[in-house]
């Protein structure tokens, strides 16, 4: 799980909780709805990020992971939201840093 500290426009800031999953899960969302963005058609254009891939991994080797991605994820984040507008401030990317319910009783792993 990564601990994310989101600022917003007007200053107002949370932390929210996302595991590796999700942030797989908008990388999708983005590459479908972005495909020329996300360099389908022409990969010299491609904007969008690249996203630390899927590693399969043991389980005593999560943390060792985790760790090792956060770097990668921190720098994902931070492209992210300096794309242009219609990527950066699109639904998916403001509901992904969006807090929910859960983030107010974060896991404990």
């Amino acid at each position: 799980v990564y601990i994310i500290n989101v600022t917003w426009s007007d200053l107002s800031s949370q932390v929210i909780y996302r595991r590796y999953s999700k942030f797989f899960d908008l990388q999708m969302q983005l590459l479908d709805k972005f495909p020329i963005e996300g360099g389908q058609k022409d990969p010299k254009q491609r904007i969008i990020p690249f996203l630390p891939g899927k590693i399969l991994f043991r389980r005593s080797h999560v943390r060792d992971v985790a760790v090792k991605r956060l770097k990668p994820i921190d720098e994902y984040c931070r492209a992210l939201v300096r794309l242009p507008p219609h990527i950066s401030q699109c639904d998916e990317v403001f509901r992904f840093f969006e807090a929910r319910p859960e983030d107010l009783n974060p896991p404990k792993e």
